[in-house]
């Protein structure tokens, strides 16, 4: 015979099954997060958490999810298994920057990240992983980081933005 439960049961354990699932759902993120870096083929883990959370404190944008940032270290990767220079000139970028940090990069706090970027911004390792952020074929020339920013793509197909909305936004304050 089957013993049915109360009320307060019912509530008691879908309480305990939500905080359950908070707490699995952000360790399942940092879980998730650190599996996808495993999946490089020449970066080591690392390296490439490193490199984007890098990416992320380059340009940052909280509506954006790190899937973004990772398809530049995904490239960067690709790159590194046909060409050695590139991958050591990673390698060794990550490790001056935990060399500057006095241990792991991630692990100090964001002020001293800051502090720590702003010390290797003219070497070629911190140039080599800003460029891409922002030339063709980069961060902000991914369609999905266009939408989360509110660019609506190219216009000149469709006679130019006075044709297609240019004043159409609406997160600027109006005057």
């Amino acid at each position: 015979m089957k013993k049915g439960i109360n009320r307060r049961q019912f509530l008691q354990t879908s309480g305990l099954v939500i905080a359950g699932a908070a707490v699995v759902g952000n360790t399942g993120t940092m879980l998730l997060d650190r599996a996808w870096a495993v999946s490089t083929t020449t970066l080591d883990e690392h390296t490439a958490i490193t490199l984007v959370t890098m990416c992320r404190y380059l340009y940052p944008h909280a509506a954006i999810e790190d899937t973004h940032y990772r398809k530049i270290v995904e490239e960067f990767d690709k790159k590194a298994s046909t060409d050695s220079a590139f991958a050591q000139l990673l390698r060794d970028g990550v490790a001056s920057l935990d060399a500057v940090s006095h241990g792991q990069w991630l692990d100090v706090s964001d002020e001293d990240k800051l502090q720590a970027l702003k010390s290797i911004e003219t070497t070629p390792f911190f140039q080599t992983v800003r460029g891409p952020m922002v030339g063709a074929a980069g961060f902000y020339d991914q369609p999905a980081v266009w939408k989360q920013l509110g660019y609506e793509g190219s216009s000149w197909q469709f006679g130019g933005y006075l044709n297609r909305g240019f004043d159409d936004i609406s997160w600027l304050p109006k005057e």
